[in-house]
């Protein structure tokens, strides 16, 4: 004979709010857009060291005394287009026997043989800061440097800076394209997911306001709740997005290379601070959504 079934039988409670599947839903859009947002980061930074490695060939006046030497190696350290590392500008000085044993290796051949003289040029080799490499500044800085005294020619590829600078930026603007797409899905999702959570709780705002609770009253706890479920979801997106960087960077060691830690301690911040807004208004515009609905609507 079946044993009678008592009060103790477990039971889905009318009204009850999942506080667990909101958490996990939230969470798992924010790492979504988290990845793609390290994604971001790290072509950003990937096309900002392609273009700190551009370089510049400053090229020199035969038989230059070494006082002019250092005097124009300082005027070319002052000039704000010259990248720096550690607080020094980043200028190498290429001598011209220098520049002819670099020719001997690539090429096999002493041109010095035959020719009798090297009629290479003692050099001054520029890193220019990310931002001066575009068409418009580096013809700026090429009359620049031409008028400094010592200065015989300014050389750089600069069909090689056009094209780096074109496809940098088409990437550039096709990645923001998907991060905006991404990011309305995303607060769709998310907004969804809190409508869907509160719609089991329409009738206790009903209730509520049955009674005589004013709006602002029956809204704090939702939106306090939400505030809460929101934060917590940013925190967990965060460290699991941390976690996954960390396990990136073990398996694919040269990805080091380009971290960028303030951007990705904003983009964290971003995460966390983006899943308490739109918690908040989803949870505000669901709440207000039901207070203004017929108890026939409800239904």
């Amino acid at each position: 004979m079946a044993a009678p079934t008592t009060s103790h039988s477990r039971k889905k409670k009318l009204g009850s709010y999942p506080t667990l599947l909101v958490v996990f839903s939230i969470t798992l859009a924010l790492v979504v857009i988290g990845l793609f947002g390290l994604l971001l980061v790290h072509a950003q930074k990937l096309s900002e060291v392609v273009r700190e490695n551009l370089e510049v060939q400053v090229y020199l006046d035969r038989d230059l005394p070494e006082t002019e030497l250092l005097r124009l190696q300082q005027d070319l350290g002052q000039q704000p287009f010259v990248a720096e590392r550690n607080g020094k500008p980043q200028i190498r000085f290429v001598s011209k026997e220098e520049g002819a044993r670099q020719l001997l290796q690539s090429t096999g051949e002493d041109f010095r043989q035959f020719l009798g003289d090297n009629p290479l040029r003692d050099a001054y080799v520029l890193k220019i800061k990310p931002e001066f490499t575009d068409t418009t500044h580096l013809g700026q800085l090429n009359r620049s440097i031409s008028a400094q005294r010592g200065v015989f020619e300014v050389q750089y590829p600069q069909d090689l800076f056009a094209s780096i600078n074109n496809n940098l930026t088409r990437v550039s603007l096709v990645l923001l394209g998907f991060a905006a797409v991404l990011v309305l899905v995303v607060v769709i999702l998310i907004n969804n997911t809190i409508k869907l959570a509160l719609f089991s709780q329409r009738f206790l705002i009903r209730s509520m306001q049955l009674v005589g609770a004013t709006r602002l009253f029956i809204q704090q706890p939702f939106l306090r709740r939400a505030t809460w479920q929101g934060l917590a979801s940013g925190l967990l997106a965060a460290l699991i997005l941390v976690a996954l960087l960390q396990y990136a960077y073990l398996e694919v060691e040269p990805l080091r290379l380009l971290r960028d830690d303030l951007r990705l301690g904003l983009l964290l911040l971003g995460v966390i601070v983006l899943g308490v807004v739109i918690g908040f208004f989803s949870s505000a515009r669901a709440v207000h959504k039901y207070l203004k609905m017929s108890l026939d609507d409800l239904y």
